[in-house]
């Protein structure tokens, strides 16, 4: 399945900034050299630190100045070292969006990596952003006008739990560190309290196995049909907070309740599917319950955590996200979908684009279209997603980071250093970049 990848940015000069958890950076970067490019690399705190790529790789320069201070220099250190090409994984932390801003105004490419719009097969790569910040982000009458494409893909292998210890050590190693990273400020919290969640997590894990035994029973057999599934995000999920308008998850919750209350069929249920990464850090019960109770439906919902999505999903009545990828997995099955956040698949034939009071009564008639989904995940897969995983490797033979990269993924990874970023002028380009990247 390769016929290019890394190959794409040979003689490109690449800096790294900060990765997923664990090692998955540093093996990118061993790919990138192999393939001829120039790499260096930014540490910020602990655990960027401790995966950083070896030297023999790519040098690795320790940031410990001031959030103020980062643009600026920055900006000095694309022009002493003549980059043309930053990757880094999200585009809402704090230090990649100051890092986005400086990027774009000198005229350097920028490839955003975050988990993949279709899991757990895909990671994704876009040019300068992903999800709500996507430049793929169309209209049906474009992804209608699509060939229709077939990909072979992989199967993934779970790797939750890689997952899980990478951010271990990662979080562990950043906090030992914070006194040599003092002006550091992480997008989410970094201390040796936020290993209790961990443990916290199969505890809890353990406890729902008992407490709620007979619920997937009940959506796949007595409920099946009836309900309407919501799956939660994490709590600090960024494409909540920077992506929807909604409270947060708690007022999400809080407003789906109500309209719930006021609008739905009185047959219908509404089952809340706590996200298995959050166990650990929340418990909805209580704003559930007081939101029903006050919204008159407590009889009519219900709460939940562990129960496979793959198999209760097909049973659901519909589905409502704020911009999860569950939404798209919901949309791929053939469920209704009503999306409260920014999402790119949020669009006419795909995802109802009533409003959520309307949603529960219009959903049996809003199925997605086939067609369209099919042409759109086609076109998804060929331009913004790789087979493979952060995590875990896929296949150790092909890469050191394991990933599949598929032809017309290759040349897409090629189009990053053969044309110019949106908004930048031709004029700024050739002035910053090397001839071999003729941007």
């Amino acid at each position: 399945m390769i016929e290019g990848g890394v190959e794409a940015f040979a003689g490109s000069r690449v800096l790294l900034l900060q990765g997923p958890v664990g090692p998955f950076f540093a093996r990118f970067a061993k790919d990138l050299k192999r393939a001829g490019a120039h790499v260096e690399a930014i540490a910020f705190n602990g655990g960027d630190w401790l995966f950083q790529p070896p030297r023999s790789v790519c040098p690795t320069t320790l940031y410990r100045g001031t959030m103020q201070a980062w643009p600026d220099w920055l900006a000095r250190l694309i022009v002493a070292r003549s980059i043309d090409m930053v990757f880094l994984f999200g585009d809402c932390r704090p230090v990649h969006r100051a890092a986005h801003r400086v990027a774009t105004r000198l005229g350097v490419e920028v490839g955003v990596f975050e988990e993949g719009y279709l899991r757990p097969d895909f990671i994704t790569l876009e040019r300068h952003g992903v999800n709500a910040n996507s430049p793929s982000r169309q209209g049906p009458a474009h992804y209608r006008a699509c060939p229709l494409r077939q990909a072979t893909v992989r199967p993934m292998p779970r790797s939750f739990w890689p997952m899980v210890w990478w951010g271990f050590v990662y979080f562990l190693a950043a906090s030992l560190a914070r006194p040599w990273f003092r002006d550091y400020r992480h997008h989410r919290p970094i201390g040796f309290l936020q290993a209790l969640p961990w443990l916290r997590s199969p505890l809890r894990k353990a406890w729902y196995a008992l407490a709620e035994r007979g619920v997937q029973a009940r959506m796949t057999g007595a409920w099946s049909g009836r309900f309407f599934l919501v799956p939660l995000q994490v709590h600090n999920d960024a494409q909540v907070h920077f992506h929807a308008n909604v409270g947060g998850v708690a007022g999400f919750i809080a407003d789906t309740i109500a309209s719930f209350g006021r609008a739905a069929p009185a047959d219908a249920l509404l089952v809340f599917k706590h996200h298995p990464l959050d166990r650990g850090y929340c418990d909805y019960a209580r704003t559930i319950a007081r939101a029903a109770r006050a919204a008159g439906c407590a009889a009519r919902v219900v709460y939940c955590h562990d129960q496979h999505m793959p198999t209760v999903l097909p049973h659901c009545r519909a589905v409502v996200v704020i911009n999860s990828t569950s939404g798209l997995a919901a949309i791929g099955c053939g469920r209704p979908t009503k999306v409260l956040g920014e999402a790119i698949y949020d669009m006419p034939g795909l995802a109802f684009q009533g409003s959520l009071d309307r949603f529960w009564s219009e959903a049996d008639s809003a199925a997605p279209d086939r067609d369209l989904y099919e042409r759109f995940r086609g076109e998804l897969i060929a331009t913004t997603q790789i087979n493979g995983n952060f995590y875990r490797r896929l296949d150790r033979t092909a890469c050191a980071t394991g990933l599949v990269w598929t032809g017309e993924r290759a040349r897409a990874a090629a189009a990053m250093v053969a044309f110019p970023l949106r908004g930048s002028s031709t004029a700024t380009l050739a002035a910053r970049t090397p001839a071999r990247a003729t941007i």
